[in-house]
C-alpha cells in the first residue's frame, strides 16, 4: 500500500505520519502544497530523525503514486485523482506549539496511521 501524507508545508503533519507509516513498515510519501523551507523545529525536537529531511512540494505524479492519499489541512490545493482513496484528518497544526502539545498531535497521528492498511 503506498500512502501519500499531504499538509501545507511539509513541515510537520505529514513529516511526522511519513514517519510513522514506514516505521511500521509501510511505503510513503508526504508533500506540501506550500513547503516550508525545513521540517518545524518544533516537530524536529520530538522526532529528531525528521531532521535532515527537506519539505517537498506536492505534484500530481505523487497522488498517481499512492493508493491512499491522507490531507491535512491542504484544502483545496489538493489534487483530486479520480479513483484514487482520500482521507481527511483534521489536525492541529504543531507550528509553534510547545513540546507537550506536539507529543499530543504526534500520539494522535500516531493513532490514525495505526489504523492504516500496509
Amino acid at each position: 500500500m503506498n500512502v501519500l501524507f499531504v499538509c501545507k508545508q511539509n513541515a510537520g503533519r505529514s513529516q511526522m505520519a511519513h514517519a510513522l507509516y514506514e516505521r511500521r513498515g509501510g511505503n510513503a510519501r508526504s508533500a506540501g502544497t506550500s513547503p516550508a523551507p525545513h521540517v518545524h523545529p518544533e516537530v524536529v525536537e520530538l522526532m529528531p530523525e525528521l531532521a535532515d529531511r527537506v519539505p517537498k512540494k506536492l505534484d500530481t505524479a505523487d497522488a498517481e503514486w499512492a493508493d491512499i492519499v491522507v490531507t491535512m489541512g491542504c484544502g483545496d490545493a489538493c489534487p483530486v485523482i479520480p479513483g484514487q482513496r482520500y482521507v481527511d484528518w483534521e489536525l492541529q497544526d504543531p507550528a509553534g506549539q510547545d513540546v507537550e502539545t506536539v507529543r499530543k498531535i504526534c500520539d494522535e497521528i500516531e493513532r490514525r496511521v495505526s489504523d492504516l492498511p500496509l
